[in-house]
């Protein structure tokens, strides 16, 4: 028979298992409610996106890469025109890689394009040209890390991850006023944990989309726009007023420059030489001109005599403009027939960085015939062209990446970073004049 204190015991803890009970009705409830009306808004509000009138999951797989660190106004031309080349993974794993990097180039970030390109021949090899639909096999493709995966699996295939770009990190860090600097890991633990148990699992790719979506439009960095936000009943920062506070980030080291100097080579047949950038390098698989990073102490010709020794093998002659002061006072007598001789032998301060009696294989201007400014994510660079001459010797690249010949009107054919692209021009432009 139970006493008294037995039946108190268990009234008690009935009660308390009631009041979890209740909080965790409480909590779910405070949850579903920014949710709908997340939701709700998004439904009413949602941009006209290419990628979102469709649930195959090769389009989504695309298109979610290229958002990776890039506009979505920039993205949508080359969205489109990618689809339109390579429609499914067959035709993207069957393409070969420079036609891949030709599509994407201007896009920048590379290695998404190459990661594209490994990825769809291991689902063609692999899963029969089909893409994969559990999370941990999309996971382990090629490029493609927890939130491409998330996005992917929840937009194409429904399933419940929640996904956590930089839009929806300010989103959270803002609803749940989150301290700390988002670079550090601590914080990104914090924001993943809320933002999953936001997460609706009814529609679980709706919400990551409605989620980025706020981010991009309502909720931006600089000039939120709290007045028309679904969630700003909830929001604690911008109960504290201060919705600016948050995230906190803080400041990126200072961006390093580098000038550099690449040769535009010409051969008698006036084709010029390019090569292509080793493939796990950054750029990999694009061509460029041979040249490179100017060394402490160098002007930037004698960079690209260094650079046509050590890349190509080549030693560098007379530059076409040099003076006949200059080419006296080195003990050489001038003169057109003289200074384009493919045997002339060179004094020894007449090549800058040359040494003596070598054979001339190259003449390089004296200057640059163009100058690219150009900004990378983590560096900058001033790119700088010398036209040059090849006079003999037969150029060959030491880690065997493969060397092309072509003409000015071809070089459009071929993949380049965008600061070489526009060297490109200026070169057609200038071969069009003098022909």
């Amino acid at each position: 028979m139970r006493t008294d204190k037995q039946r108190d015991r268990e009234v008690s803890d009935l009660n308390i298992d009631k009041q979890i009970e209740r909080k965790r009705t409480e909590a779910a409830t405070d949850r579903q409610q920014p949710v709908e009306k997340l939701l709700d808004w998004y439904d009413r509000n949602r941009r006209d996106l290419p990628w979102r009138r469709t649930k195959d999951p090769y389009s989504i797989w695309i298109s979610e890469v290229m958002l990776q660190q890039t506009r979505v106004d920039q993205v949508i031309p080359y969205y489109e025109r990618f689809l339109q080349a390579f429609p499914d993974v067959t035709s993207l794993a069957t393409a070969d890689l420079d036609s891949v990097l030709r599509i994407w180039e201007g896009l920048g970030y590379y290695s998404r394009a190459r990661n594209l390109h490994r990825a769809a021949g291991i689902i063609a090899d692999k899963y029969q040209g089909r893409f994969p639909k559990n999370f941990h096999d999309i996971l382990a493709l090629p490029g493609i890390g927890p939130y491409t995966a998330a996005a992917v699996a929840s937009i194409a295939f429904n399933l419940p991850h929640s996904v956590v770009d930089g839009n929806v990190t300010r989103v959270v860090c803002r609803l749940y006023a989150i301290e700390g600097d988002i670079r550090t890991r601590k914080v990104q633990k914090e924001v993943e944990k809320q933002a999953a148990g936001l997460l609706d699992t009814r529609r679980p790719g709706d919400f990551n989309q409605a989620m980025m979506e706020l981010g991009a439009t309502i909720c931006t960095p600089a000039a939120p726009v709290c007045t028309r936000c679904p969630l700003s009943d909830h929001c604690r920062a911008l109960k504290q007023g201060e919705a600016l506070r948050y995230p906190f980030k803080s400041p990126a080291a200072k961006r390093p420059h580098f000038r550099i100097a690449v040769a535009v080579i010409r051969d008698d047949r006036d084709r010029i030489l390019i090569a292509r950038r080793q493939e796990k390098a950054m750029l990999g698989g694009l061509w460029e001109f041979p040249g490179g990073k100017q060394e402490p102490g160098e002007t930037l010709r004698q960079t690209v005599v260094r650079e046509l020794r050590e890349e190509l093998g080549l030693e560098v002659g007379l530059d076409m403009n040099m003076s006949a002061d200059v080419v006296k006072d080195v003990g050489v007598e001038l003169g057109s027939d003289v200074v384009m001789d493919a045997g002339m032998e060179l004094g020894a301060d007449v090549s800058a960085g040359g040494s003596g009696g070598v054979v001339s294989d190259v003449i390089v201007e004296s200057e640059p015939f163009e100058t690219i400014h150009h900004a990378y994510s983590h560096f900058t660079i001033e790119l700088n062209a010398f036209w040059a001459v090849l006079q003999a010797g037969e150029p060959k690249t030491r880690n065997g990446e493969p060397l092309r010949w072509v003409t000015a009107g071809q070089l459009a054919e071929f993949a380049f970073p965008k600061a070489n692209r526009k060297i490109t021009q200026t070169i057609v432009k200038q071969m069009n004049r003098t022909a």
